[in-house]
């Protein structure tokens, strides 16, 4: 009789195992559906999903309300819709997007300080050997991180710091593959001519695309921490995991992509309805603002499912999962609560959860500090009030409020909003006058200062978070004149906080993910490929590996990099948030033309990396490609020697 699993999950649905369905699991491992393993495996992932989650769930209502200030949006009540069903142009409730504008005066810093300029991650070998093979790996690693848009979810990461107080992403090395048009050469011989002819055709063959490091985003609601230790702590934790939304679709279809990863799937769709996990529904509310469910459709299609991912740091052998005593790092992933899709060991050369975790904001102790916008959620709330409340004032205003006497009135002509109307009064009311039949009652409007009123809410936010009107790009109103000086000291001391937090990020979660992205590539590139060493980069490639070998190795401003010309030690240099606001190009050029007329500075300072560096402030980042290319001092000699070079001075003697 076969196996049946019931209730093994959230769904409470059973599912026949006992046929087996033919998979081969890493190291021998009996990872089938009802197996000793397999249940152990899923009670144990599913018990520390469940211990995070309901420590992490108690933050989802006050994340909930920073996204609905983030998103402007409003559910009305009773009174306010049927405003808006009577005359849809007329304003109810509202939320004053500045959260919104403090965030994005943040995020705008951010991007400068660590994606503006060059490659996000660098690398500088630990010794003399090891110096190319580091510039090689910077290459390398760049084309990666523009290939796999890693600056994407870098922002996602960014982004939910600021929002939730801290921000996930997870580095992973990706293998895609898929199909490629080849040209291949066929021979034949004609008997006839006796000749062997070859012709090109047209091929399509499987391919690996891309080979590399791609940056996984996490959401914040989804994500599993280990609730015993800080948030900005990862490494130290016992386990740490997030949720995904897929579908079976994309789980069979990912399975079959990767078979020596994954197994499974096949399982699940033998379940007669597919629910998700604990994380099924959505504590975010965002399908609810942009017009869908928040509750999962289980349809004959896609058959949503969620996943749980788990870093897990064990004992194998209290988990059967080997004879080792002492703790390894392996990874799990669990569909629907029920079924082990993923189960290996991580082996990872750098011996770390493949994940990193940014907090700007952290107080060194809680695993889910409070975020910048959240200690401002209720100045904006106050803000809201002040601009909701005079809306409401102003609508009940420009109402006409009238004191009517009907027994004088005709109260059909006065209910008549037609312009140029005719109100006629009653004929027991002729030649009385009007005076008493109709007044207009006053209204005082309380609310005319909160306009004024809020730009104090204003100004307190802007102090909390540094999102000074300087840095918004908005200059500040007042009486007197704003100097030079005091507008830049203010944007210095804003730019000083934020780079305090922008540092924070740096050492917790971009030199993470730059040395992973270094080591995974060094772990598990196998292919050659090609680097562009065009420019500066030319130059310096050629200084350090020989003129000759970089020309041979060099094709058409490309260079071939091998996987074994990376191994090499490094460290890693990520920007450490600042942005430098010190330059003043006006100041600079003033330099720049001291310097140009007197002969004793010209000869201490060079004047061209002056000019590039006043060029780049200016606005030219491809100045460049603008320079005439003088050929190296041991160019020169070996072509004087060749006879090919001869000094200016000589020319007068060669026939023209």
């Amino acid at each position: 009789m076969p196996n049946i699993i019931e209730g093994a999950g959230a769904s409470g649905s059973s599912i026949v195992v006992g046929e087996d369905l033919g998979y081969q699991y890493p190291e021998g491992l009996d990872l089938k559906p009802g197996s000793t393993l397999h249940t152990t495996i899923v009670t144990e992932v599913n018990k520390r999903a469940r211990a995070s989650y309901n420590v992490m769930k108690d933050r989802h209502k006050n994340w909930k309300k920073l996204d609905e200030n983030l998103t402007a949006y409003v559910e009305l009540d009773t009174a306010e819709t049927k405003v808006k069903n009577d005359d849809d142009r007329k304003p109810v409730r509202i939320v004053v997007p500045y959260s919104y504008a403090t965030l994005e005066t943040l995020l705008a810093y951010y991007t400068t300080a660590f994606l503006s300029e060059g490659p996000i991650f660098k690398y500088e070998g630990s010794s003399p050997d090891d110096v190319l093979g580091a510039l090689l790996l910077e290459k390398n690693i760049e084309q990666q991180t523009v290939k796999a848009k890693v600056a994407l979810a870098l922002h996602t990461m960014f982004r939910d710091g600021f929002v939730y107080g801290f921000g996930v992403a997870a580095p992973q090395w990706q293998i895609k593959m898929g199909f490629k048009t080849m040209l291949q050469e066929n021979n034949f011989f004609n008997n006839t001519m006796g000749k062997l002819f070859g012709r090109e055709t047209r091929v399509t063959k499987p391919a690996k695309l891309y080979e590399g490091n791609v940056l996984e985003s996490v959401d914040p609601y989804r994500f599993l921490p280990d609730p015993d230790r800080p948030v900005y702590q990862v490494q130290d934790s016992d386990f740490c995991g997030w949720g995904k939304r897929t579908s079976l679709v994309k789980v069979l279809d990912e399975e079959k992509a990767n078979p020596e990863a994954m197994f499974n799937g096949r399982y699940l769709s033998r379940f007669t309805s597919l629910k998700s996990s604990i994380l099924s529904d959505d504590p975010s509310g965002r399908m609810e603002r942009t017009g869908g469910t928040t509750t999962p459709i289980n349809n004959d299609t896609s058959r949503p499912l969620d996943k749980i991912y788990m870093y897990v740091n064990l004992i194998p052998k209290s988990w059967g999962l080997g004879a080792s005593e002492y703790p390894e790092k392996w990874m799990f992933c669990v569909g629907g609560d029920q079924i082990v899709l993923e189960a290996r060991r991580l082996g990872l050369n750098h011996n770390m959860f493949p994940i990193a975790v940014n907090a700007p904001d952290f107080d060194g102790h809680s695993v889910s500090p409070v975020s910048r916008l959240e200690i401002i959620q209720p100045l904006q709330v106050a803000l809201d009030w002040l601009f909701t409340s005079h809306i409401a004032n102003v609508r009940k205003a420009i109402n006409d409020m009238l004191i009517v006497d009907p027994s004088l009135i005709n109260m059909n002509d006065l209910k008549n909003p037609g312009a140029g109307r005719l109100i006629r009064l009653r004929k027991q009311a002729w030649g009385r006058g009007v005076e008493s039949a109709v007044k207009q009652l006053k209204v005082d409007d309380i609310t005319s200062q909160h306009i004024g009123d809020s730009s104090y809410i204003i100004d307190l936010i802007q102090r909390v978070t540094a999102a000074t009107d300087s840095m918004q790009g908005l200059q500040r109103k007042g009486g007197e004149r704003v100097t030079a000086q005091e507008f830049s000291s203010v944007k210095m001391g804003a730019i000083g906080r934020l780079a305090m937090a922008a540092r924070l990020t740096s050492v917790q979660a971009m030199q993470d993910i730059g040395y992973m992205f270094a080591s995974h590539t060094q772990q598990f590139m196998t292919e050659e490929t090609y680097i562009k060493v065009t420019g500066d980069w030319e130059q310096t490639l050629k200084d350090e590996y020989g003129i000759g070998e970089a020309q041979a190795q060099s094709e058409k401003g490309r260079m071939k990099i091998k996987p074994n010309d990376l191994i090499v030690d490094y460290d890693v240099i990520v920007g450490d948030g600042t942005i430098d606001t010190s330059d003043n190009v006006q100041d600079w050029s003033t330099i720049y033309s001291i310097i140009a007329k007197n002969e004793q500075l010209m000869g201490k300072f060079d004047m061209v990396r002056i000019f590039k560096h006043v060029a780049r402030k200016m606005g030219a980042k491809n100045v460049d490609q603008f320079e005439v290319k003088t050929a190296p001092d041991q160019e020169v000699q070996a072509g004087a020697q060749a006879g090919n070079l001869v000094p200016v001075n000589q020319m007068g003697g060669i026939a023209q």
